[in-house]
């Protein structure tokens, strides 16, 4: 059976030469992030079950790992928000569908030069990476994000996959398409910058500007729940099971709506939603009308148990010179009244998954034990 190697490396040339050689053999690769302490890096790899390793120490033979099927590529851990990680299986198939689509979308030439520097262990990432070397394509490894480094590289390199954040710390004109995936992206951006919807379960982004890729199904559930139904597609998790259905379509967990015309509006996590008074809030939909008061790693709407309306809209920042009557301004242009946050809390650091999604339930916790 062939192996599962985790990648215990910092990004660049040598994780990258790793994963040729495991598919070469055969193999499939699990990247562990580089940001993680020691013990959660050993949960991880307890939790997933990897058969070797290699570090910097080199390469060992793990007690009790499991193989993969034959045919599999990746495993990658989800990012979390919403629980314990769970180890997506992509496969050779699914990887290369991924690689085919999104370069025909950006009309990839052989001399286009992508640009990496998210990290590598999650899908939006490492499929960078996996795009460059299926698809014949430069590639440039970063260790990390760093604006400078951005900059120094946009000279030669024409392609980049960013999260909102870092988009607002460069100069976006200096790349001829930039991918921006993870959290809501800004409303106004410039034309190269495509924002784009996807999960680990799709391997990376299956909708470009709310438009699917090709061989991409998107279909909405009576619940309305956001479906997709492509090669993309992962085969299962880990643990042996799936999110996919007996016809093929893959519950993503994300509320959505598709036009007439078949563009793609997501609304948020189906656990996100705050219903007050039996109204529902998105709160990506808040956090839109008040973006221009805030950076975008300064602020999140949550919902609060209320006794009165079931929840309450709260909004938590970490600033202090923003008030509640310039928020309820801001929401009254564009959204009804229940929308409005009923309050302010203010805490130190807004904890988001390495790819920009806030983490609301770890909000909740800590408001609910701290205040």
């Amino acid at each position: 059976m062939p192996s599962l190697v985790a990648l215990d490396l910092e990004p660049g040339q040598r994780f990258v030469d790793e994963l040729s050689k495991a598919w070469d053999e055969g193999n499939a690769v699990l990247p562990i992030d580089q940001r993680l302490p020691v013990a959660a890096k050993k949960q991880l790899i307890a939790q997933l079950n990897p058969t070797h390793i290699v570090s910097s120490d080199g390469r060992v033979i793990l007690e009790g790992g499991l193989p993969v099927e034959s045919g599999d590529a990746i495993v990658v851990a989800t990012s979390g928000s919403t629980g314990t990680p769970k180890g997506v299986v992509l496969t050779q198939e699914s990887v290369l569908a991924s690689a085919k689509a999104s370069s025909l979308a950006l009309d990839v030439t052989f001399d286009d030069h992508w640009y990496s520097c998210l990290p590598l262990a999650h899908v939006g990432g490492l499929s960078v990476v996996t795009r460059s070397l299926l698809m014949g394509t430069q590639l440039t490894v970063a260790a990390r994000f760093d604006p400078d480094e951005v900059e120094h590289h946009s000279h030669t390199c024409t392609l980049i996959s960013l999260v909102p954040t870092a988009l607002q710390r460069i100069d976006p004109r200096k790349f001829r398409a930039i991918l921006l995936g993870g959290s809501k992206p800004p409303p106004q951006r410039p034309r190269n910058v495509i924002a784009t919807y996807g999960l680990s379960e799709t391997g990376s982004g299956i909708v470009y500007e709310g438009r699917p890729l090709n061989g991409v199904e998107i279909q909405i559930s009576d619940e309305d729940e956001i479906l997709v139904r492509s090669p993309m597609n992962m085969r299962c998790y880990r643990d042996g099971s799936s999110s996919i259905d007996s016809d093929g379509w893959l519950h993503t967990g994300d509320i959505g709506s598709l036009s007439d015309e078949g563009i793609l509006s997501v609304q948020g996590r189906r656990g996100d939603v705050i219903v007050t008074g039996s109204e529902k809030v998105w709160p990506e939909a808040v956090e839109s009308a008040i973006a221009s008061l805030f950076e975008p790693d300064q602020f999140a709407i949550i919902g609060l148990p209320d006794p009165e309306w079931g929840e309450r809209v709260v909004l938590v920042m970490t600033r202090t010179d923003v008030s509640l009557e310039q928020v309820k301004d801001l929401v009254l242009r564009s959204l009804p009244n229940y929308c409005v946050p009923k309050s302010i809390h203010i805490i130190d650091s807004i904890p988001q998954t390495a790819i920009g999604k806030i983490r609301r339930s770890e909000i909740r916790q800590y408001l609910s034990t701290n205040e």
